[in-house]
């Protein structure tokens, strides 16, 4: 289908989905249309079989978070904060953390309040050199949302997550890789073709095994030692009867690169 705020292109020799947000004039901020428009682009992607994804902005920025020009400021009719983020960026969140296959952030310029965390709902982060992270909730009196006080403990421990939170501070990228906050940093020019390839290489592997190591890695945050190593086991069980396993077993003996097929 056509989109007004976003574009959407698959690479049918590689199986790489990108998603570019497509408001550069208002650094890719959200609006109510851009978010209907990606649940429908996440549904072409994942039925168009794509193995790997990218998420990235167009022009500057990567995302501006909230466009508040989309919002009702009007005293006695002001849009419900609440209603928008169940109506709105919870799901994107959680549709993003449950694809069935890898997704990667490629961050250009400024990724601000929701857009930062948008880009952590990603299972990796590759950041442009010059890209910055803002948790800028603060600066107008809100709490971070879009799962932002989920992912940062988690990413650079408490300390950290509450002086980005409380100050909205600008973290640089070569600082967020440093603490952790994201996989890989490069020079401008080279991030579409770095991020690409990134999704490109995960693409060839066993996708259903990565999805899996994405489960188990994040369960052992809550997991007792007992509760991980049956995840383990009954994570092992199931892809154990997968074709990619038997796929990979049978071009390990035959001494060649195993050709995985996501099944």
């Amino acid at each position: 289908m056509p989109f007004e705020t976003i574009r959407v292109d698959i690479d049918t020799s590689t199986r790489v989905a990108t998603i570019t947000l497509n408001r550069p004039d208002k650094l890719n901020s959200f609006t109510r249309t851009m978010h209907g428009e990606l649940a429908h682009a996440l549904d072409e992607v994942e039925n168009a079989g794509a193995r790997a994804l990218v998420l990235t902005g167009a022009g500057r920025g990567f995302c501006a978070g909230q466009d508040l020009a989309d919002l009702d400021f009007t005293p006695g009719a002001m849009t419900d904060l609440g209603d928008l983020i169940d109506a709105h960026f919870n799901p994107l969140i959680k549709r993003l953390q449950a694809l069935p296959m890898p997704v990667i952030a490629a961050v250009n310029g400024t990724a601000a309040g929701a857009g930062a965390n948008l880009a952590l709902a990603c299972d990796l982060v590759v950041a442009a050199r010059s890209a910055s992270f803002i948790q800028a909730f603060v600066k107008i009196g809100l709490v971070p949302d879009s799962g932002g006080t989920w992912f940062l403990p988690k990413r650079v421990g408490m300390a950290r997550a509450l002086g980005l939170a409380m100050t909205g501070d600008k973290l640089s990228a070569e600082k967020a890789e440093s603490w952790g906050l994201v996989w890989q940093v490069t020079d401008d020019a080279e991030l579409a073709a770095t991020a690409n390839a990134l999704a490109a290489q995960l693409a060839k592997q066993p996708t259903r095994a990565i999805v899996a190591t994405r489960e188990a890695l994040r369960a052992s945050a809550t997991n007792t030692l007992g509760q991980q190593l049956d995840l383990e086991r009954d994570l092992q069980r199931e892809l154990g009867n997968s074709h990619d396993y038997a796929e990979g077993v049978q071009a390990f003996i035959e001494k060649r690169a195993p050709r995985f097929e996501g099944r």
